[in-house]
C-alpha cells in the first residue's frame, strides 16, 4: 500500500490526518472521539451509571475486586500522583522514591511541595534501581513508611522490575506506590502478584482515552485510615472516595466528555482482549520499529531486555547532516509526530509504539524516516562513538 493510501486508510479509522508516536496524549479511535458528541449532565443516573462502570472496571483490570478501589481525579497523570502522596503520606510519614528518570525526579519535588520528608534511591536513567541497595536502606532507616517506584519509566522507556521491588517493599512491612502510568492496561500488573497499596494511571496513555482524567487504586482498608492526611481539599482522595461511595458523584465538575471518551475506550480494550491483546499488539509495534531503526543504523539506548514497548529512545546520530528539528519538523509534515529525548546520559529521541496503531502504521513510518534522512542528506546514524559507550 502507498504512503497516501495507507495514510487515507487510517484517517478514516482515527479520524486523523498524522499519528502521534508518543507516550501521550496519543493517536485514538475515532469512536472514542465521538464519544465526546454527547452533553452530560454529571448529577444525571446515566453519567452516575457511566462513572461507576469506569472504576468498576479499573479495578478489574489489576485484579482488586474484592479489596481495592478507585478514585479518579480530574486533571493530567501528575494531579493523581500528588493526590495519592497527600493523601496516602501522614504528615509524620516518609517517602523513598526509587528515580531513574523524570517521573521519579518528579515525586520527589510533590513530595517537597508537600512538606513530606522524602529521600530518593538514585541510579542512571538506562538501569534499573539496585535492589539491595532497596532492601538495606529500608533495613536501616525504620522511618521510611511508603516506597514510591515508576513501573514503566518514560524518560527512557525503560521497565523497571516493579515484582521484585514489591517483593521487598512487603518483606521489609512498608507501603509501596506505584506509578503506572505508562504501563497500566498494557504491561500485566496483578496485585495479587504485585503486592501494594496503591496504582496510580491516567486516561490518555494504554488504555487509549483522551487527556483530562486520572486515578488511583487504592487499598480500601489502607484509603480508610487516610482521613486528615491531605493537604489539599480538591486532591483529597478520601474525601473523593467517601463522596462517590455516598452518591456516586464526584465532589466537584467532572470532566464528562474525557470520561465518555474513557468509558468507550474501556469497551474498545476489553472487545480487543484486556490486557494481553493489547501487550501483543504494541509488542509488535515495538518490535517492527527498533528493527526497522536499527537497519538504518540507529542504536537504542536500552538493551531488548530492559526495554518497555511503549516508547523507544533512540541516540542522537553523529552525522553532521543530521539536524533533531529538521528531522521532527519534516516526519510532522508527513503526519508523523514523535517526541524530543529528555534524558541527560545522553543525547536522544523518542517514538513511541502506543496508542491506536498496528504495526503497518510503524512500517509506514519507517518508511518516511528512510525518505526525510535521504533529503536530509543523513548517511550514517550511528551516535558518535563516546556517546554509545
Amino acid at each position: 500500500m502507498s504512503e497516501e493510501l495507507h495514510a487515507a486508510d487510517r484517517a478514516a479509522h482515527t479520524g486523523n490526518d498524522e499519528f502521534l508516536l508518543t507516550p501521550g496524549p496519543l493517536t485514538t479511535s475515532l469512536t472514542v472521539k465521538q464519544a465526546m458528541l454527547r452533553d452530560w449532565g454529571s448529577r444525571d443516573r446515566q453519567f452516575i451509571a457511566l462513572n461507576a462502570r469506569i472504576r468498576e472496571r479499573l479495578v478489574a483490570i489489576v485484579g482488586g475486586e474484592r479489596s481495592f478501589v478507585c478514585v479518579p481525579v480530574q486533571g493530567s497523570g501528575t494531579f493523581a500522583v500528588e493526590a495519592t502522596l497527600g493523601t496516602l503520606l501522614p504528615r509524620d510519614g516518609r517517602l523513598l522514591v526509587l528515580v531513574n528518570g523524570a517521573y521519579g525526579e518528579r515525586m520527589m519535588k510533590i513530595a517537597k511541595y508537600l512538606g513530606r520528608p522524602a529521600m530518593a534511591l538514585s541510579c542512571a536513567e538506562d538501569r534499573t534501581p539496585d535492589l539491595d541497595s532497596l532492601a538495606a536502606l529500608l533495613a536501616e532507616d525504620r522511618a521510611i513508611t511508603h516506597v514510591a517506584a515508576v513501573h514503566c519509566e518514560t524518560t527512557s522507556g525503560i521497565l523497571n522490575p516493579i515484582e521484585k521491588i514489591a517483593d521487598i517493599v512487603v518483606d521489609h512491612g512498608r507501603s509501596l506506590i506505584i506509578d503506572a502510568m505508562s504501563s497500566f492496561g498494557a504491561i500485566p500488573l496483578h496485585v495479587q502478584r504485585v503486592p501494594c497499596d496503591a496504582i496510580v494511571a491516567s486516561s490518555n496513555k494504554c488504555l487509549e482515552g483522551v487527556p483530562g482524567m486520572a486515578y488511583a487504586i487504592l487499598r480500601q482498608s489502607v484509603l480508610e485510615a487516610c482521613e486528615g492526611n491531605a493537604h489539599s481539599l480538591s486532591l483529597d482522595l478520601y474525601d473523593q472516595w467517601r463522596a462517590m461511595e455516598g452518591n456516586g458523584q464526584w465532589r466537584f465538575t467532572p470532566p464528562t466528555h474525557v470520561l465518555a471518551a474513557f468509558d468507550q475506550a474501556l469497551h474498545e480494550f476489553e472487545e480487543e482482549g484486556d490486557v494481553e491483546a493489547r501487550h501483543a499488539r504494541y509488542s509488535a509495534n515495538c518490535r517492527v520499529l527498533v528493527d526497522g531503526m536499527r537497519a538504518m543504523g540507529f542504536e537504542t539506548l536500552l538493551p531488548d531486555e530492559l526495554q518497555a514497548p511503549i516508547i523507544v529512545t533512540f541516540r542522537m546520530p553523529a552525522d553532521p547532516n543530521f539536524d533533531f528539528g529538521a528531522f521532527y519538523n519534516r516526519l510532522a509534515a508527513r503526519g508523523y509526530v514523535i517526541y524530543p529525548g529528555k534524558l541527560t546520559v545522553a543525547p536522544t529521541f523518542r517514538i513511541g509504539c502506543i496508542g491506536q496503531l498496528v504495526k503497518e502504521d510503524l512500517e509506514a513510518a519507517l518508511a518516511v524516516v528512510r525518505k526525510v534522512l535521504d533529503e536530509m542528506g543523513v548517511t550514517q546514524c550511528a551516535p558518535a562513538a563516546d556517546a554509545a559507550e
